[in-house]
């Protein structure tokens, strides 16, 4: 769990900082203190002078390895099975820890290898699961960078707003399946181009309007979790 979201912070643009952890995993700030005292002296974290977490290569590989297992299985819920989109990063929760790497090397070939999550995100190692020798490839042994251009959705509205196309989704806003059903309605979904409004002022809810004219507010926490690329 702790791997993951040092991973998800990375990946977000975010220090990963045990402050950082404590808010999003809802835990105390000593619980996580002696937690990541555990994983440092299991090689699997090292703290930085200014205080921030470095995953090692180990650890990277073990966060790399749960992601990749998530995301598959994500792609496999709603691309074969049909679940809800707002339902599927919860049951993926439960079938990454199950989930051999036999299966994955399954999926790649039965999904027709995709690269991307049903919310945008990029799906890490798929390198290292067709290597033979299961050795760490240059590209996950580095964190994770945000795609050029990317805007948060929040900053683009303060901005001035403007068309855009949703990219991804963060990680920790999938957690709330009604929240996502909310952003579905108003068709906040990767791939999706929608008109946004501005704010006079970070903080305000984001005023968005979908490609079928349906207007709604994301809230100021949401909006920030969502990446866009204006068109």
């Amino acid at each position: 769990m702790y791997l993951r979201t040092i991973y998800e912070l990375e990946e977000e643009g975010v220090v990963p900082l045990r402050a950082r952890i404590a808010e999003r995993l809802g835990q105390s700030g000593p619980t996580v203190s002696q937690t990541v005292a555990r994983m440092e002296r299991d090689g699997l974290v090292v703290v930085a002078g200014d205080r921030h977490l470095e995953l090692t290569d180990e650890g990277r590989g073990r966060a790399v390895s749960v992601m990749r297992k998530h995301r598959l299985a994500e792609r496999l819920l709603i691309d074969v099975i049909g679940l809800e989109w707002e339902l599927v990063h919860a049951e993926a929760c439960r079938w990454e820890h199950v989930m051999s790497e036999d299966v994955e090397r399954k999926l790649v070939r039965l999904l027709d290898k995709p690269t991307v999550s049903p919310y945008g995100n990029p799906i890490p190692g798929l390198d290292e699961l067709e290597r033979e020798d299961h050795g760490p490839s240059a590209a996950s042994s580095v964190p994770p960078t945000l795609e050029v251009g990317l805007q948060r959705l929040d900053e683009l509205a303060r901005r001035g707003g403007g068309r855009v196309e949703v990219r991804r989704i963060a990680e920790h806003v999938q957690n709330d399946a009604d929240l996502m059903a909310e952003l579905k309605l108003a068709g906040i979904v990767p791939g999706n181009s929608v008109e946004v409004g501005s704010i006079p002022r970070f903080g305000d809810p984001v005023p968005v309007t979908s490609a079928d004219d349906e207007k709604a507010t994301v809230a100021p926490l949401v909006a920030h979790a969502v990446l866009v690329r204006a068109q």
